[in-house]
């Protein structure tokens, strides 16, 4: 049985001013917290030297976040529905500050991964509570969608502009400095979040399943555990028995929503077609564009042999399509409607990876370039358009839940993309050198084998016409690889808008 409390009333007809200001705290949340992702990348040698972290170490201090982060989004998104999502906001915004500061004056690599960790459960409480109370705010669908391309265009923003901000931090502060930027925003959100957020409905009497939250934890965090393995080269058996146990938890998880009277997951929502197929868009969204986006960043320095920054700088143009895309989904929305919108986002992605496959190894940056600004503005599209599909899809005190399984659903998409068209991309590459290997034989050929940095430091030993033969050969079969996943990507993404424009188009 649940108990609805009386939430604080908003208009529904054209956004006030009060409305704006509440949805600009909610954006500078994802703004940080995409933020704090990025400028942690650049802050991670400095660290590793400063608190003498193994390389194991260095891999949990980054990973440990994203683990926690995605195996709590599920649970936090439940507590919100049922406590409140103002009310999780706020506790999340004080959990968050309090491990920022103390991560930044963490005193051993223990310590840190320990504070990312309590980073990642205060972070699940803020991501899912946020597009929550969007939802709760903007109850006009034409608003909503607004709203949710501002929140999606801040938080590109912050993965866009987080290595411009962790450089200038850097290079006047110590690392900690990448920590303590999140505290006075923090602060900020408590203060005015108090005043200008509403309370959501809530279920005051329907508590959180504890023996479902440890089973979703139990559940998610091997899977995404064996997919990195799996991405970074590791142990393939003990990765696959690792996702197996996951899968066989995730049955168990599953069999136990059916049957409990409060489930954290209500599966009830998957019978709406838009609402899976949204789900289905979300997750295929993920896996290509995290796949093609890890291959792209390689090749611009392995390949085109730009430097970090060069490879950043040239990058930029795609961050700036990301933004432009996020921001300007809902007006295409209304004039296109939501079907229309999301399948021509799709079809957009398909053209700019179709220039991935015109890129030769010794040509084509600039067809490199226009296909990523392509496919970043056309993902922006149904990205941010999935969110709001979702959510009109499910009753509004469901909200949470929705935002954490679509986040869920992201850090999925990322893990496979990384780890499954990498792996692609790994059997293209050998596959291609082995001819090279055969001919000319021998250990540095081996060695090249497993990955173009493999072969480029390789060459190095080599005396020069042997090195220049051999950085050819490997180059040209990474520059395959690439093509390879990218074309699996177009025909996945043109895929996707069919099943959309078909699905979606009631909508």
């Amino acid at each position: 049985m649940t108990t609805t409390s009386q939430p604080q009333t908003l208009s529904t007809a054209r956004p006030t001013r009060r409305q704006w200001v509440a949805l600009g705290v909610l954006a500078l949340t994802a703004l940080l917290l995409s933020l704090d992702v990025s400028v942690l990348y650049l802050a991670l040698p400095e660290l590793s030297a400063d608190l003498g972290a193994s390389t194991t170490q260095q891999l949990w201090m980054l990973d440990i976040y994203s683990f926690v982060l995605a195996g709590f989004l599920v649970t936090m998104g439940a507590v919100g529905d049922r406590i409140g999502r103002k009310r999780l906001l706020l506790i999340g915004a004080v959990a968050f500050g309090v491990a920022s500061a103390a991560a930044a004056y963490a005193s051993s690599p223990g310590q840190l991964i320990f504070w990312r960790a309590m980073l990642g459960i205060a972070g699940a409480t803020l991501m899912p509570s946020t597009m929550g109370l969007i939802r709760t705010i903007f109850t006009d669908e034409k608003a909503m969608m607004t709203a949710i391309g501002v929140w999606y265009s801040c938080f590109m923003g912050g993965m866009a502009v987080g290595p411009l901000v962790g450089g200038v931090l850097l290079q006047h502060f110590w690392w900690g400095s990448a920590f303590l930027l999140g505290v006075p925003f923090m602060v900020l959100l408590v203060v005015v979040g108090r005043r200008v957020l509403p309370e959501s409905d809530r279920h005051a009497g329907a508590p959180v399943d504890v023996v479902s939250s440890v089973l979703s934890l139990a559940a998610i965090l091997p899977v995404i555990y064996g997919f990195k393995e799996i991405a970074r080269g590791g142990d393939t058996t003990t990765a696959l028995l690792t996702m197996s146990v996951g899968c066989a938890l995730a049955l168990v998880f599953v069999r136990r929503q059916r049957r409990i009277a409060n489930p954290l997951v209500d599966l009830t929502l998957f019978r709406s077609r838009s609402f899976s197929t949204a789900l289905a868009v979300m997750l295929v969204g993920g896996v290509v564009m995290a796949g093609v986006s890890f291959l792209s960043s390689q090749w611009l320095q392995l390949v085109a042999g730009l430097d970090p920054l060069g490879a950043g700088l040239t990058m930029l143009p795609a961050n700036i399509a990301l933004l432009v895309g996020a921001s300007s989904s809902a007006r295409i929305a209304h004039r296109l409607g939501t079907a229309r919108t999301m399948a021509t986002g799709l079809v957009v992605c398909a053209a700019g990876l179709a220039l991935y496959t015109q890129v030769g190894p010794a040509q084509g940056l600039g067809l490199l370039v226009f296909g990523m600004c392509l496919t970043s503005f056309g993902i922006m599209l149904p990205s941010t358009l999935t969110m709001g599909v979702m959510m009109q899809s499910a009753p509004p005190e469901r909200a949470a839940s929705v935002a954490s399984m679509s986040e869920t659903s992201g850090e999925f998409g990322i893990a496979v993309g990384i780890a499954g068209l990498g792996s692609l991309a790994t059997f293209v590459y050998r596959d291609q050198l082995a001819p090279f290997a055969a001919a000319h034989g021998g250990s540095a050929t081996t060695a090249a084998l497993d990955s173009l940095a493999g072969a480029v430091r390789t060459a190095t030993t080599l005396p020069a016409e042997a090195a220049r033969g051999l950085v050819t050969a490997a180059q040209e079969a990474f520059t395959a690889s690439l093509t390879v996943v990218a074309g699996v990507g177009a025909a996945l993404f043109v895929a996707c808008a069919v099943i959309a424009l078909r699905v979606l188009r009631s909508r």
